[in-house]
């Protein structure tokens, strides 16, 4: 069964990527606009290293390419893999979850 969170738990977003720099800063930049438009509060999205994860992460937002590493270094997290690093579906699915004060449920197995 897949792994889910109430957004409401949600105080931190990691979003990691294989270096930290680049397009996944930019996709960072992007998830941070994408919720101070829809008025979305009281949750920070912060980038760190695959490697980084920390083990107590709530939810990580990672490549599909970086899942094995997401899960070994936060077997407890929701993981939500992503395809495109910019206009990536999962993006805006994340943030109407947080409007909707609904839950995230993990994406991968």
């Amino acid at each position: 069964m897949a792994k889910s969170i109430s957004t409401l738990e949600v105080k931190r977003i990691i979003f990691a990527c294989e270096a930290g720099m680049g397009s996944s800063l930019m996709s960072v930049n992007s998830l941070k606009k994408k919720f101070k438009k829809a008025n979305v509060e009281g949750v920070e999205v912060v980038h760190v290293a695959a490697r980084d994860i920390p083990a107590n992460a709530q939810v990580v937002i990672v490549h599909r390419g970086l899942v094995k590493v997401a899960i070994s270094k936060a077997p407890e997290a929701v993981i939500l893999a992503f395809n495109q690093f910019l206009n990536d579906p999962i993006f805006d699915q994340v943030v109407a979850a947080f409007v909707q004060k609904g839950e995230l449920t993990s994406n991968v197995v």
